[in-house]
């Protein structure tokens, strides 16, 4: 069965002047219809950035350089804009990671839904009960009188709720959820966590979660990507990549996690990856990883590693991925 989204040797650029930032790099993948994936990466990979160019928002400083985009045999990357238009929310949907700037805060929320609903479907203004019925699935109670409110009014988590539910309105295949919980409490980021996932099994859409904490992908996703400068680094299930990574940044994600620190013992330091980012303006020759890892060689500072494929559902770009 063909891909609901096939992303293929995408390359995506930033232009300041002379100046080219490269922020995508030739990144390959697949989601499947149903699938729930998570991309994991530190602040700057290139996260953002891909959730934003699959559906065409990129600045205007942003370019594609190169690549393909499909979506149902369409390619993203090619339509006009008024193609793009019937895509957005009923194709694909966004969850932003600040739902304050994604909510217009002199509309009341029940009408910001509406519009989602009114412009991909024959709806009157008379929408109520379609809004109602988004919000009790988002975890509003039907009474709540929430769709009278205005953004100002609600806290982050129910905030974050209404995004969903305009996200959710009208049935799309893929939901981006980008760093969907990185404002809020530790509460109300499990209660949103478990919110997507049960979203995304009732309602059979696929979902992309953009994250910097793989104990919340642990929670949501059945496949891990994982960014570094960006440039895809692994892929694979989620308990494969959690259990045994094999990329030395994965295992550098994985070791810098708080969950490894003792509740018991708050003087342990956490783990770091020795190192800074790159400058994604001037990146090295070779690996874009190789300056910060204690396994490189000469090989990794003068080619770029290909893609190996240690096991069927594994993919890993390193020379001396771990066995």
């Amino acid at each position: 069965m063909q891909p609901l989204l096939q992303v293929r040797d995408l390359t995506v650029v930033y232009r300041s002047g002379r100046r080219e930032i490269s922020a995508v790099a030739d990144l390959t993948f697949d989601i499947a219809a149903g699938e729930s994936v998570g991309l994991l990466g530190e602040s700057g990979c290139g996260k953002t950035t891909l959730g934003l160019t699959l559906l065409r928002l990129l600045p205007m400083s942003g370019h594609v350089k190169g690549g393909s985009v499909i979506f149902r045999d369409t390619d993203l990357l090619t339509l006009e804009e008024r193609e793009l238009r019937r895509i957005r929310g009923a194709g694909i949907s966004m969850v932003y990671q600040e739902p304050d700037m994604a909510l217009n805060p002199v509309l009341r929320v029940g009408d910001q839904i509406g519009e989602v609903l009114r412009a991909h479907r024959a709806l009157s203004r008379t929408h109520s009960c379609e809004v109602k019925a988004l919000l009790e699935q988002v975890g509003f109670q039907a009474e709540s009188g929430i769709d009278q409110a205005y953004p100002h009014q609600l806290s982050g988590g129910q905030k974050q709720r209404v995004v969903i539910a305009q996200a959710i309105a009208c049935h799309p295949a893929l939901i981006i959820a980008d760093e969907p919980t990185t404002s809020l409490d530790a509460v109300t980021q499990s209660e949103i966590r478990t919110l997507l996932k049960s979203l995304q099994t009732k309602l059979q859409v696929a979902l992309l979660v953009i994250s910097h904490d793989p104990d919340e992908l642990e929670q949501i996703a059945d496949r891990i990507l994982v960014m570094y400068a960006g440039h895809l680094v692994e892929a694979g299930r989620t308990q494969e990549i959690l259990e045994k990574p094999l990329h030395p940044y994965t295992q550098g994600l994985l070791r810098a996690r708080l969950s490894n620190v003792p509740s018991e013992n708050h003087k342990k330091p956490l783990a770091v990856i020795p190192g800074e980012s790159p400058d994604l303006a001037r990146l090295p020759t070779g690996c874009v990883f190789e300056p910060r890892c204690s396994y490189s060689d000469s090989l990794c500072g003068l080619c770029t590693p290909p893609d190996f494929q240690p096991e069927a559902s594994r993919r890993v770009a390193c020379f001396n991925y771990a066995p």
